[in-house]
């Protein structure tokens, strides 16, 4: 629901969409880097298909939630246990979700990124500049939107 009541437009993604946006993000990030990393649960997907576009074998997983299941967000993005630092440490990582929509997730697994030593750049499937609380905008994006996107990974959701 957006701030005045209203409800916000839903785009619905087809598989065959994902895979579009996939390809657009594979042809704007190339294939420099060492790894993935998937922010789960939304970037999962998204971040396999990309792997296979950039033949890149080794993709590691770092756990989020902003959301809540009930609505709104936490305070701020809750982070799991990134990936231990010697498997981070010097390499090159294109960080994967879903969508930026506040960008503070993703920000804040940049950081810790750096933390560790790595050399980090970021790629999501949508971004939405007018909903971003931070300042920057990921390093990729295949599309810009402002509504609420269903994925077909979430059916059931």
């Amino acid at each position: 629901m957006t701030e005045n009541g209203a409800m916000p437009d839903t785009l619905v993604l087809s598989w065959e969409a994902l895979d579009g946006l996939v390809a657009r993000l594979a042809e704007q990030t190339g294939r420099d880097f060492d790894l993935v990393l998937a922010i789960a649960r939304g970037g999962l997907v998204p971040a396999g298909m990309l792997a296979y576009r950039l033949n890149l074998r080794e993709i590691l997983v770092v756990g989020a939630e902003f959301y809540r299941a009930g609505g709104g967000t936490h305070d701020r993005p809750r982070i799991g246990q990134l990936p231990a630092d010697e498997l981070l440490a010097g390499r090159r990582v294109l960080v994967v979700d879903e969508v930026w929509e506040t960008g503070e997730t993703m920000t804040e697994v940049l950081a810790r990124l750096r933390a560790t030593g790595a050399n980090s750049v970021s790629a999501v499937l949508h971004y939405k500049p007018t909903r971003s609380r931070v300042p920057g905008a990921p390093d990729h994006h295949a599309a810009i939107v402002d509504g609420w996107v269903t994925y077909p990974y979430k059916a059931g959701a």
